[in-house]
């Protein structure tokens, strides 16, 4: 079933997963540490609170999702075990997570931690683009497409 799980502390495209979301009529898990704001009266999105230990969000995600889903977030661990489990994983700017990159975005990932562990990198990630925001969008709504050319009886 093509359902949208966002790993959602921190997540700045919620609004734009709910829009693509409702054109397509998709069921969206937001999943968080902590209860968050999530539309009212739409059935179609459903906010998962889960407890607050060490990657608990993540877990409960990696733990329902299936194949033929959809997975929003900028953790590269997790889009690694979801992709194991063959979802499609979309990052918060707009990249795609897919077999062919999750090695290089993890030892990319590892090198940043040793980097800032050895205060060679203070900073944290660029703030959110429009650029990025578009390019997250197309990509959201080209996925949904693809999985759904893919599924129909």
């Amino acid at each position: 079933m093509l359902d949208i799980y966002v790993d959602a502390d921190g997540c700045p495209v919620k609004e734009e997963v709910y829009r693509v979301a409702a054109r397509y009529q998709l069921k969206v898990y937001v999943v968080a540490n902590k209860r968050m704001h999530v539309p009212v009266g739409r059935n179609s999105i459903e906010m998962v609170v889960v407890s607050a230990g060490f990657d608990s969000a993540d877990d409960w995600i990696a733990q329902q999702i299936g194949a033929d889903d959809i997975v929003v977030t900028a953790d590269i661990p997790l889009a690694h075990r979801c992709l194991e489990k063959g979802a499609r994983v979309l990052g918060t700017k707009g990249e795609e997570f897919r077999d062919e990159n999750i090695g290089s975005a993890l030892a990319a990932r590892e090198l940043m931690s040793h980097l800032r562990e050895m205060g060679e990198i203070t900073g944290g990630p660029a703030p959110m683009a429009r650029k990025n925001r578009s390019r997250f969008l197309s990509k959201l709504d080209e996925i949904v497409q693809s999985i759904r050319r893919r599924t129909r009886p």
